[in-house]
């Protein structure tokens, strides 16, 4: 028996409720896959150093709670400087490119613009075709931007797909209201502020959410340009300590620092995702409705 919302009971066959039945089940597998590795880096970030190295198998709660880990992190300068140049990053690179992605997409969107869909077209092939990692590190590094932490902004200021979504969602407002506005006087510079963006806020949500995630998550770049550990952005400092295991600068060396060096891993893992795992819930009510805003046309 199925209920909707408006008090209706609709009767199920047994294949529907063999499918429904099939979904849930679906369902929890994939939550149990997604939550239970999330659940077990927690619990050991919390546990007792040299108890956790004696456990085996998954964690689901902490061992003989302890914060060790979490003060070694604290201390450790390589993370307060990585979390203030991502940081950096994040505010700063999401709002430059927020704010040339909205203008091209704007530009795009008109239908009078000259050679609008040859430029289009060249944005689309430039998103599947590119020219490799070594002509990318040469131009950055012809620019002058080598070993600064705006080598990890402005050369990926403008992400094509994002640009696309944009574009899109612009397209679908009613050409009536900027023509009503130009019989006002406004110019494109107050259109696009004044009346396009409030309207396609729920795509400015998630176009925000996707080039901060980006930036939050992006090591490679970080990897191949900067050179000075001060300008470390703290997905790199993260890799260090999982990949190459260096959690030289949280420990001293020797017996107990060995233990809790297994923990620092988690811990750190934990203090690198909880902002991202902080603000998602509250632009993902904005994803449907934002992507897919202008997509369907009646």
């Amino acid at each position: 028996m199925r209920k909707y919302k408006s008090g209706t009971r609709i009767r199920l066959s047994r294949s529907e409720q063999l499918f429904d039945l099939f979904n849930v089940i679906l369902m929890f597998m994939l939550m149990a896959a997604v939550m239970i590795p999330l659940i077990h880096v927690v619990a050991a970030s919390f546990s007792n150093p040299s108890a956790y190295v004696r456990h085996q198998g998954l964690l689901l709660a902490p061992i003989d709670f302890c914060l060790d880990a979490y003060r070694a992190v604290l201390k450790n300068k390589n993370i307060l400087t990585g979390y203030a140049n991502t940081l950096f990053v994040v505010v700063v690179g999401t709002a430059m490119n927020v704010f040339v992605t909205t203008i091209a997409a704007y530009v795009l969107s008109r239908k009078n613009v000259l050679w609008n869909n040859v430029i289009m077209m060249a944005l689309v092939f430039s998103m599947y075709f590119s020219g490799g990692m070594i002509p990318f590190y040469l131009v950055v590094k012809g620019v002058g931007l080598n070993n600064s932490i705006w080598a990890l902004i402005i050369p990926s200021l403008v992400s094509t797909y994002n640009l696309i979504i944009m574009r899109t969602s612009m397209a679908a407002v009613p050409e009536s209201m900027e023509e009503s506005a130009k019989l006002d006087g406004a110019s494109h510079w107050t259109i696009l502020w004044k009346i396009m963006f409030p309207l396609v806020k729920p795509t400015v949500a998630v176009i925000c959410l996707y080039y901060a995630v980006t930036h939050w998550n992006a090591w490679f770049d970080s990897m191949l340009f900067i050179r000075d550990r001060e300008h470390y952005p703290l997905q790199l400092i993260l890799r260090e300590i999982l990949i190459q295991n260096d959690t030289t600068a949280m420990t001293a060396g020797g017996g107990d620092d060995y233990l809790i060096s297994e923990t620092i891993q988690f811990a750190t893992i934990v203090v690198a995702t909880l902002p991202i795992l902080t603000i998602y819930p509250y632009i993902q009510k904005y994803f449907v409705k934002g992507v897919m805003i202008g997509a369907v046309k009646g």
